[in-house]
């Protein structure tokens, strides 16, 4: 595995995870539309208290747990198996299950374009995080940069939607992503010298507005 150099690092990073790169992150939620409905994010304060704790002890901790785990397994194909089996297994919707596979595999077959070679062990259902976090190893991209770029990248990816919801405008939105810049760093840290021990979630609502996403009658997103 060649390390990449750091501008190498930094325009893969930022293809992989740009909105452009054919993944459909466009697509999903999160259960972000749901929790808008029910009234629990109405406001950019909201949004911003939803997104903290995401990143601090919810689904966005978990995935950078698991994409560090990856990281480290990529020459293991044993290892990188049961953290793609852990992954899966962790989804807690349907539609949680199906947002992160679908990205996953939407992401390998074009990060195939990279020299760095995608591991076979992988397939078309392989979680999102685990799949950036497989190629970024094998592409020399380094860990705590990747951390980074991803919690970043779906952060914003959640601004987004809410701003296509009305909860705020994108003056707002581009506000809150600065004053969350230290939360994603501080976390993107962590992850890097996390193991699966440290996997685990206090999100309650955040999980029940997934699971409500499910059967909601009118919506924009996938999830």
């Amino acid at each position: 595995m060649r390390e990449a150099s750091a501008v190498q690092a930094l325009l893969r990073l930022m293809a992989w995870l740009s909105p452009a790169f054919p993944v459909g992150g466009f697509a999903y939620s999160g259960g972000l539309e749901a929790a808008v409905q029910s009234g629990h994010v109405s406001s950019a304060e909201a949004l911003e208290d939803w997104l903290v704790t995401l990143l601090r002890c919810g689904s966005l901790r978990n995935d950078a747990v698991l994409l560090a785990e990856a990281y480290r397994s990529v020459e293991d194909d044993e290892r990188l198996r049961a953290v793609t089996e852990l992954a899966a297994a962790l989804a807690g919707s349907a539609e949680r299950h199906l947002e992160i596979s679908r990205q996953g595999g939407a992401f390998l077959a074009a990060a195939s374009a990279w020299p760095g070679a995608v591991p076979e062990v992988l397939g078309d259902e392989t979680a999102y995080s685990v799949a950036i976090g497989a190629v970024a190893a094998s592409n020399g991209v380094g860990l705590a940069e990747t951390l980074s770029a991803f919690l970043h990248a779906a952060v914003s990816q959640l601004v987004s939607a809410a701003i296509r919801l009305g909860v705020l405008g994108q003056s707002r939105g581009v506000t809150l992503l600065s004053r969350i810049e230290d939360v994603i760093a501080d976390e993107a840290g962590r992850a890097a010298s996390s193991s699966l021990d440290d996997l685990g979630s206090a999100t309650l609502i955040a999980d029940q507005m997934s699971l409500r996403h499910e059967t909601q009658h009118s919506r924009l997103f996938l999830s």
